[in-house]
């Protein structure tokens, strides 16, 4: 089919779709400019985007809480006596699967850093707190150490956006992909949504010939990593799961063999760790079961009664907080892409200020409030789809330093920005090396009194630094990589 009868096409899907102003310049652009938006247009489902029109954007979707929702169990990050043995089998086998290459690596990097005023794709951020390395790099080295422990190299496969998948695919050859291997490190964008305007319903242009787009939500990568042949390419590998972390937390277990171990024994399709949450309102979803199902419900869909619900030794009744960090069986992810019944996440709605074109006069908008609405979709929305699924707790101080947000002036009151991040790794280091007999400088509050380093290619966890040779002590005020 010629671009003619392309567009033709596509102007008729448009204007079913009640978006019809989507061409309205597209006979005044260059040949290039047809192009791209034509592009663009034939790689959304229009249709699903008027149905979400009328249910999310014109109207709101109305939450409406289950009548059999029970607190999700978990499994306790320190082993109680009864659960000892069986941790011991779980890291056993978890070790074995990763030897055995039967892991592989799974990484959501489809964001920008504009919220960090970072103008590059969010894995290039420099994170640590003295080297500066990046994000992406934390990751890398992350899988250079677990193949020097295990004697595997591991595929990593990283989910971009095309927003951001050139600048991406750039940095990671201006890095010589870690030295992990190009053929070891595999790239792919997700898919895109527009973003629509919240009063008219009408898809936003960012310019005469693009739309306004944004990255499909981390839901998307279960329906990426199929139509992109990760998952084919997993199986040409032997790989039978998928250890599933998102970009901006630099001390996460990329490879956790306990978490891959627990959640194999279990023979769960897709298991999530958790964080206890700090209080009743934390902004994390909440582990529950409904119907007997794995869900988490998000900390605005959660009734404050219930979020504020204690037991017997005063601890939190809905305690159980979502990270975003899984693990998840290969033939899960193939089962749920080629189910005769179709496989949809639901969607949700996100306001957000959305820069675009004034549709009467063509001229750039740039709103000072949410002007449009943004749908994405939940990858923790797949759980209810398990036949079984496990929650594993981990410990804040030692797997959550996210950065999301930029830092505040004199970085105060700002959580998961660089500078906490930076403060988390650095106490981090510190336990690990004072549990490791060196003797760390502390002021009198007990914060630490050095800037202190440790890349995950010399330590991925306090054990493995007593092969290092260490210093006795760190002098007070120093900035020192391990």
């Amino acid at each position: 089919m010629n671009i003619t009868d392309r567009i033709t096409a596509a102007r008729a899907t448009l204007e079913k779709a009640g978006q019809g102003h989507v061409f309205k310049h597209i006979d005044s652009l260059d040949d290039s400019g047809r192009r791209i938006l034509l592009e663009q247009v034939e790689s959304i489902d229009w249709p699903e985007v008027a149905r979400l029109v009328k249910s999310h954007v014109l109207n709101k979707p109305v939450f409406e809480l289950p009548g059999d929702v029970k607190p999700a169990p978990w499994y306790p990050y320190t082993p109680p006596a009864n659960l000892k043995n069986k941790y011991a089998q779980a890291g056993q086998l978890g070790e074995q699967l990763v030897r055995e290459g039967k892991v592989a690596a799974f990484t959501v990097a489809g964001g920008q850093g504009t919220r960090l005023g970072w103008d590059a794709p969010k894995g290039t951020f420099p994170a640590t707190p003295v080297r500066g390395q990046t994000l992406f790099g934390c990751m890398a080295e992350y899988l250079l150490k677990t193949r020097e422990k295990f004697g595997v190299n591991l595929p990593w496969y990283v989910m971009t956006s095309p927003v951001n998948h050139v600048p991406t695919l750039e940095f990671f050859e201006s890095q010589n992909y870690f030295g992990l291997g190009n053929e070891t490190v595999k790239l792919f964008p997700q898919a895109m949504m527009p973003a629509i305007d919240m009063k008219t319903g009408k898809a936003l242009l960012e310019s005469p010939s693009s739309l306004a787009l944004s990255p499909n939500g981390h839901g998307g990568s279960l329906k990426a990593l199929w139509t992109s042949g990760a998952i084919a390419d997993m199986k040409k590998r032997g790989i039978e799961q998928i250890s599933y972390t998102q970009v901006d937390n630099p001390i996460v277990r990329v490879i956790d063999p306990l978490f891959i171990g627990l959640h194999a024994l279990d023979r769960a399709q897709m298991s999530s760790k958790m964080l206890p949450k700090r209080e009743p309102l934390e902004k994390l979803g909440n582990f529950c079961l409904v119907d007997g199902k794995m869900t988490v419900i998000e900390y605005s869909d959660l009734p404050d009664e219930l979020a504020h619900e204690r037991l017997p030794d005063g601890s939190l009744r809905f305690l159980a907080g979502s990270i975003a960090l899984h693990v998840i069986r290969v033939d899960f992810v193939e089962r749920l892409n080629t189910s005769s019944d179709g496989f949809a996440l639901p969607f949700h709605r996100a306001e957000k200020k959305v820069a675009c074109l004034d549709p009467a006069t063509g001229q750039p908008i740039k709103p000072d409030k949410p002007n449009a609405v943004k749908l994405e979709t939940f990858v923790f929305d797949a759980l209810p789809f398990c036949d079984a699924s496990i929650v594993y707790e981990t410990s804040r101080s030692e797997e959550f330093a996210p950065i999301k947000n930029a830092d505040a002036p004199g970085n105060t009151g700002v959580l998961d920005c660089p500078a906490t991040s930076k403060q988390l790794q650095v106490n981090r280091a510190a336990k690990w090396l004072e549990a490791n007999g060196v003797k760390v400088p502390r002021k009198p509050d007990g914060t630490v009194d050095a800037v202190i380093e440790i890349p995950h290619t010399t330590a991925t966890e306090p054990g493995d630094l007593a092969t290092v040779k260490l210093p006795g002590s760190i002098d007070p005020g120093v900035k020192i990589v391990i």
